[in-house]
């Protein structure tokens, strides 16, 4: 069986410089690729594009990436908990694309199945499709989107083995699997590895065969962005 684990985020990150596109998953700060950012921003590679659907917060996830002025351009469909993201674009230091957050989903996923474009009513009549080719089906209009193309995704599951077969748990199983194989290569990190025939075939989100190198991260914060309690009486 063909092992795809490696020994730790240096080695995974092998290959990486700048100027390259990178799809990141995550939603808000659940399920972000905590080890494989960190690594980033101590190589400090710069001049990347970061496709995401959020930009973190400004000392968390690719938070950490904008303060040290290491990406160019942020193509992500949410983008309201960041202060220092918020300054960059409006600055004019920071190139963004804003999407709407199926249709990024959907140019992962199509990445993900070697799908070149597809077309979708999100969006048309808007600005997000000026330029881009329209056509009518069944009487309803709809924008033709491209698909995404990058050099590395890195994504974050819970559990993994060396034959780098994912599995996500409960909200982070959001961008990372449509992430997984939409990229030249994919770097997943998991919380914990176990070794390859370990885990249930039944509860496989994403199979080895969308991974390219896969490693045990350490250190989660796991933070939560909003928290929200209720008053006991």
């Amino acid at each position: 069986m063909i092992r795809k684990n490696v020994a730790n985020v240096e080695e995974a990150l092998e290959g990486v410089q700048d100027g390259m596109t990178f799809m990141l998953g995550g939603f808000g700060l659940c399920g972000i690729p905590e080890n494989a950012i960190a690594e980033l921003v101590r190589r400090g590679v710069k001049d990347l594009t970061c496709i995401s659907n959020n930009a973190g917060v400004d000392d968390f996830g690719l938070g950490l990436l904008l303060q040290k002025r290491q990406i160019k351009k942020m193509i992500s469909s949410y983008v309201g908990e960041n202060d220092e993201f918020e300054r960059q674009m409006l600055s004019g230091e920071l190139d963004v694309e804003l999407t709407p957050q199926g249709t990024l989903a959907e140019k992962c996923r199509a990445a993900q199945a070697g799908f070149p474009a597809f077309y979708t009513p999100a969006g048309y009549g808007t600005e997000v499709a000026e330029g881009k080719e329209t056509r009518e089906f069944n009487g309803k209009m709809y924008v033709l989107e491209e698909a995404f193309k990058s050099n590395y995704s890195f994504v974050k599951a819970w559990k993994g083995d060396e034959a780098g077969n994912l599995i996500f748990k409960g909200t982070a199983r959001n961008f990372n699997p449509a992430m997984c194989g939409a990229s030249k290569i994919t770097v997943a990190e998991v919380e914990e590895l176990v070794p390859a025939g370990e885990l249930d075939p039944n509860q496989i989100h994403v199979p080895g065969i969308f991974v390219q190198r896969i490693f045990q991260g350490e250190n989660y914060e796991k933070r939560i962005e909003q928290l929200t309690v209720r008053k006991v009486n």
